[in-house]
């Protein structure tokens, strides 16, 4: 145990231990790192540098290595300014361990007024004590008032040759453009998920810990790009397993224990289970899970499955039981459906976060879902009703289409037949006679399952001109592949070669608007109907919200004291 001990006789947290102590080690800041190489190989150094990104990714640590790097003499006390600095001069090691009387490290968050910018003001007329250049960082620079930032700004853009400026924040946002003017910027990214588990697998080495490759998969992911995160996590681990770190022990850790359960709760809710899921949701609630954690975990495994359903393959943090389901529900599961869950499950985030009782708010929220699962696909239902406001003259039948999967999942649901691709490798089973007018044709485009051609016609496709197999259209805005499609599906279903021709000429009103002319004239009529005059001056304030046209009830209307009475 001695190696983990420093000097003074007491313990290091992992993240403080493995602090990059040169641009060798700063690991995901390439671009960076060969910028300011390069500034100081050619000895075009700025006089302010602002490091931003979010926590735990360096930035404080890469203000460490500049400031070293400005001031290395070398072993030999003869060098001068590198993007290695050795480690090993006075400057070098000072600087290090915080006690570098030219060095000047402040909070921001700390010292935020005027007064304490004006003693930055007042001390950089003076020349350096032993270092190459006096450098301040700042840390958490957005912090500063504005008046502060107002003092510091003719000192920033005019500083002497001997002093240096570096800022670091996490809110670059709220620093004030005119600060930003002044300095050359680094946006330091969060480190990736791979660097980082192989960064946490070097360090677990050197401290003789035993961490399985999956467990070092999970603090990866929950240290979400910051390597300091991560490091205390890993540190938390290797003390939670006396030194053997397993997956399992990391979850139960981080609160992940129960994914079981979470697996089971959202197989409730694509069921259906209204008990069910109350039940599995209390459950975790009465064992200490905060009901916020269960919508995140929930949104989580929604996420991973739409992914798995777009990109294919496994999460290798998730045990093997939660592959098999993600599998399974991105079989199942149409993409619509997906969506819809991801949305109710935010909403429900967010009411649970905000309210006074989040557990009655979890419940609400997840029976919604529940609720949700039982509704039709909105699509076929706009279909639906589209069809039946359309006009009364007799039309052909379109071929019965299977609905789309709804959110609710059956245990042993039949198989979904896959829609007609757009270009089929198969000849069509059997092919329709020539629409006799554009409208039948996009209902044709419709029952052959092309709901986006369909729509594309139907409300943004102005008609030129239609005179099978020719069609003129003004598309204006749309794809210019969106002639070819139509033409591949038109030849494929009616068997004649079709030419589509898109152009920019005034063409008729769209099928949409024709339907909400319709509409509007149809409710119109309505408000002119006399009886309805009759009911809107008895109650001045009342709006016409739906309607039902009976043209008997109508006729047969009483006199305004009957209506009165009414």
């Amino acid at each position: 145990m001695s190696d983990l001990l420093p000097s003074d006789g007491g313990y290091r947290v992992l993240a403080r231990k493995y602090r990059p102590a040169n641009f060798d080690s700063l690991i995901g800041q390439e671009a960076m790192v060969r910028t300011l190489g390069n500034a100081i190989a050619r000895g075009a150094l700025a006089h302010a540098w602002l490091l931003t990104g979010v926590r735990g990714v360096g930035k404080t640590s890469t203000a460490r290595i500049i400031a070293k790097a400005l001031n290395c003499i070398g072993p030999d006390g003869q060098g001068g300014p590198t993007i290695s600095p050795c480690g090993e001069c006075d400057p070098c090691q000072a600087i290090a361990a915080g006690r570098h009387i030219d060095v000047v490290e402040m909070d921001a968050a700390s010292n935020t007024g005027v007064d304490d910018v004006r003693e930055i003001i007042e001390a950089v007329r003076y020349a350096a004590v032993s270092a190459r250049f006096k450098i301040y960082i700042i840390d958490e620079v957005h912090m500063l008032s504005k008046n502060a930032f107002n003092a510091l700004l003719k000192t920033l853009e005019e500083p002497p040759a001997h002093v240096k400026f570096i800022f670091a924040t996490t809110e670059v946002q709220k620093v004030p453009i005119t600060v930003l003017s002044r300095c050359q910027r680094f946006d330091l990214r969060r480190i990736p998920q791979e660097k980082l588990v192989e960064h946490f697998g070097r360090v677990a080495a050197a401290e003789k810990a035993e961490v399985d490759a999956e467990a070092l998969e999970l603090v990866a992911r929950a240290a979400e790009g910051s390597v300091r995160d991560g490091l205390s996590i890993l540190d938390q681990a290797i003390s939670h397993g006396h030194g053997a770190v397993t997956a399992q022990a990391v979850r139960d850790m981080l609160g992940l224990s129960d994914r079981g359960r979470v697996r089971e709760l959202m197989g409730l809710l694509l069921a259906g289970d209204a008990r069910g899921t109350l039940e599995n949701l209390r459950a975790q609630y009465d064992l200490g899970v905060n009901p916020d954690m269960v919508m995140q975990e929930l949104l989580e495994l929604t996420h991973t499955v739409t992914r798995a359903k777009v990109a294919g393959g496994g999460d290798a943090t998730l045990a093997e039981a939660d592959r098999a389901s993600v599998r399974d529900w991105a079989e199942r599961l149409a993409f619509p459906a997906l969506h819809r869950l991801w949305q109710l499950l935010l909403k429900g985030l967010a009411e649970v976060q905000s309210a006074p009782l989040p557990i009655q708010a979890a419940e609400m929220a997840l029976l919604r879902v529940v609720h949700a699962s039982s509704l039709p696909d909105p699509s076929d239902l706009v279909r639906r009703l589209t069809q039946q406001g359309g006009d009364d003259a007799p039309r052909e039948e379109a071929p019965a289409r299977e609905p789309e999967p709804e959110l609710r999942m059956a245990a042993a649901p039949p198989p979904t037949p896959a829609p007609v691709p757009l270009r089929p490798e198969a000849p069509a089973p059997e092919t329709v006679a020539m629409p006799a007018s554009f409208a039948a044709l996009v209902e044709l485009f419709d029952g052959q399952r092309e709901p986006l051609l369909a729509q594309i016609l139907h409300d943004r496709a102005r008609l030129v001109r239609y005179a099978p197999p020719l069609l003129e259209l003004n598309l204006a805005g749309s794809r210019p592949d969106v002639a070819q499609q139509l033409m591949r599906c038109l030849q494929l279903w009616t068997g004649e070669r079709w030419t589509v021709t898109l152009t920019d000429k005034d063409g008729e009103p769209t099928l949409l608007e024709i339907e909400q002319a319709a509409m509007a004239a149809e409710r119109q009529a309505v408000l002119d109907d006399p009886a309805v005059r009759k009911l809107m001056s008895v109650f001045p304030e009342a709006e016409l919200i739906d309607y039902g046209v009976d043209p008997e009830a109508a006729a047969a209307a009483g006199t305004d004291e009957d209506m009165r009475s009414a």
